[in-house]
């Protein structure tokens, strides 16, 4: 190649460069498919260079030419070139392609990769036009929905079946959810949640009603299951008490432990008959004991109930002491000053409690309207309390009434 050179040089009459511009800016970059011809007035051979689309930064090599159409030194042409991107040269009047040879005493070239490109590099307007950027997060917003494709933590919430819409209307909760991580907040509580019994269908209604045991510590959750245990509730119990409260788990030991104690020293009810209450209506546990004291103070002081009969309408029916102080007292002035239903009938029957007060009363009067409200038992056509209030219409008017339902609608018509 060297001698090939030297011919072309010493006739040069033109330099032909394409895709490679020769400067003393030492950083050159190289085009794709870039080649140059060397012609020679004498019709001397073409030297054709193919080279690689990289950029190159060429070291230790000075050109004393400039960009004026000076060809190159003969040392920059003869320099060794990396085996990423060689320079083929072919010899004509031979058959081969083979590879230049460095000469002795000519430092290598050295390639260094460019670093990426600056934010501050101008681009075309056509390179802008295939750039795709997101919407910015807004810094504010009222709502979650503009997160949620955001964070891989709330898309997998409502994939659980969370609804966000409820949790954004709560205080302070939406801001906790953003900042949460799935992997490290939500996964582990999820699985605890599933091993102590919550159904998994179930797990978004349960994380819709308590957002916030994602950020209670798991040590301390497996505590208080742990204490359920040592107390005697079974794995069933404690998955029924943890569906049915989903705040009971973010009370702690001391806590949970004060509210049993309060309903077996109030009460006077036994151990099992404390659990017993407590599993059919976790909400004792995590519900305020204001409405349950101010219940238990109506029974005994106005409605005149003795502790035996509060114990026995409590285990019966536990929503009595979490009902409505006016819906009691209303029903109970009905059912024993009106109906004449005395205490240890009515103490038989405390489901009476939960019936609404119009049904009571309509049927009521349509007995007495027949000549039938007979509620004594040792008299004859004896209406119970259970049947006067549990069963259905129809059932009601062919056994009790001893009328055809028409009749009791005509009647209630009349009210």
């Amino acid at each position: 190649m060297s001698s090939l050179c030297r011919r072309a040089c010493s006739g040069w009459s033109s330099l032909r460069v394409s895709g490679l511009l020769f400067s003393s800016n030492p950083e050159v970059k190289v085009m794709p498919a870039a080649s140059c011809s060397l012609h020679s007035p004498t019709g001397a051979g073409v030297h054709r260079c193919f080279l690689v689309q990289k950029r190159w930064r060429l070291t230790n090599l000075s050109f004393s030419s400039s960009a004026t159409g000076w060809p190159p030194s003969e040392e920059a042409d003869s320099a060794q070139s990396v085996d990423n991107s060689p320079l083929q040269n072919t010899k004509h009047g031979h058959g081969g392609t083979e590879p230049s040879a460095p000469d002795d005493g000519i430092p290598p070239l050295v390639f260094d990769d460019v670093p990426p490109p600056s934010v501050f590099e101008e681009i075309s307007d056509e390179e802008a036009l295939h750039i795709e950027a997101s919407p910015p997060l807004p810094p504010t917003s009222f709502t979650l929905r503009d997160y949620v494709d955001r964070s891989e933590t709330l898309t997998k919430l409502v994939l659980l079946g969370v609804d966000l819409s409820k949790l954004q209307k709560r205080p302070n909760v939406a801001n906790m959810l953003l900042r949460l991580d799935f992997d490290r907040d939500v996964k582990d509580r999820l699985l605890f949640l599933k091993d102590v019994g919550v159904e998994e269908d179930l797990l978004g209604a349960f994380l819709t009603r308590n957002p916030f045991i994602l950020t209670e510590d798991l040590e301390n959750l497996h505590k208080r299951v742990q204490y359920l245990q040592s107390k005697k509730f079974s794995a069933a119990a404690i998955s029924r008490m943890v569906s049915g409260a989903p705040y009971l788990l973010n009370f702690s030991v001391d806590r949970l432990d004060n509210r049993l104690g309060f309903y077996q020293e109030e009460l006077g009810l036994s151990t099992q008959k404390t659990r017993d209450l407590v599993i059919r209506l976790p909400k004792l546990l995590t519900g305020s004991l204001e409405p349950v004291k101010e219940n238990l103070r109506v029974c005994r002081i106005e409605l005149g109930f003795r502790e035996n009969e509060i114990q026995q309408m409590v285990t019966c029916v536990p929503k009595l002491l979490l009902a409505s102080k006016s819906k009691v007292t209303r029903l109970f002035d009905y059912l024993h000053n009106t109906m004449g239903i005395p205490h240890h009938l009515i103490t038989k029957f405390p489901q009476a409690f939960n019936a609404k007060f119009w049904r009571i009363k309509d049927r009521h009067l349509f007995l007495q309207h027949l000549g039938r409200a007979q509620y004594d038992p040792s008299q004859p056509n004896y209406v119970p309390l259970d049947k006067l209030v549990a069963t259905p219409d129809d059932v009601f008017c062919v056994t009790l009434a001893k009328a055809t339902v028409s009749d009791f609608e005509t009647f209630q018509k009349t009210l």
